[in-house]
């Protein structure tokens, strides 16, 4: 499949096809969270890996998490504090989640809001997306669209050109990813934010 539109990209995504676009850290490999065993099928990834759900917005995140008011409360203060960002926070899943989306690790969850106006844009017409770096599983990830297009050619990648105006931020470095423990925060990934 070629480079595809704005346009084409979300109808794709929306009829559950594998997608790939920007975001502030390293582009995304993303499907609807229905079909995310379609992500673990094309990068050849182990299922212990889990994937992550990307918002627009810290509303529709909470759809995927469970916690008590207390917690909740401490979640969005981290939420407000960082997100948008390169910062994934790994909270219980609701009964929402789809269980393929991880699944060795269903009572958990990865979100995340990227900091990347193209990618806050295609998720603000898609609704949450299963994601991950675009790469095959233990290699580097994938930076640029072309490089994609190459080793997914059965992925609808976003056309460069949709993006052009906006300045890429992709330095390669992947989200910071934290753990709620359910008394604190333990990082598991450290990665382009850092913590205060």
């Amino acid at each position: 499949m070629d480079h595809v539109s704005l346009i084409n990209l979300v109808s794709n995504a929306r009829q559950g096809k594998l997608v790939s676009f920007p975001t502030d850290t390293v582009p995304a490999l993303a499907t609807v969270p229905e079909f995310a065993e379609l992500i673990f099928t094309a990068k050849q990834r182990s299922q212990d890996k889990p994937l992550i759900l990307m918002a627009a917005t810290t509303e529709e995140l909470w759809n995927y998490v469970v916690g008590s008011p207390e917690e909740c409360q401490e979640w969005q203060s981290m939420m407000d504090k960082y997100l948008p960002g390169a910062l994934t926070l790994v909270l219980p899943a609701s009964k929402n989640v789809p269980k393929n989306l991880n699944p060795q690790q269903p009572n958990t969850i990865g979100v995340r809001i990227p900091k990347s106006a193209i990618a806050q844009t295609i998720l603000s017409q898609t609704g949450a997306l299963a994601t991950t770096s675009a790469n095959l599983s233990g290699q580097p990830a994938l930076l640029t669209m072309e490089e994609i297009a190459v080793q997914f050619p059965d992925v609808a990648t976003l056309d460069p050109r949709e993006f052009a105006s906006e300045e890429l931020n992709t330095k390669g470095v992947p989200s910071t990813v934290i753990k709620w423990t359910g008394k604190d925060w333990q990082i598991l990934r450290q990665g382009a934010v850092i913590l205060e």
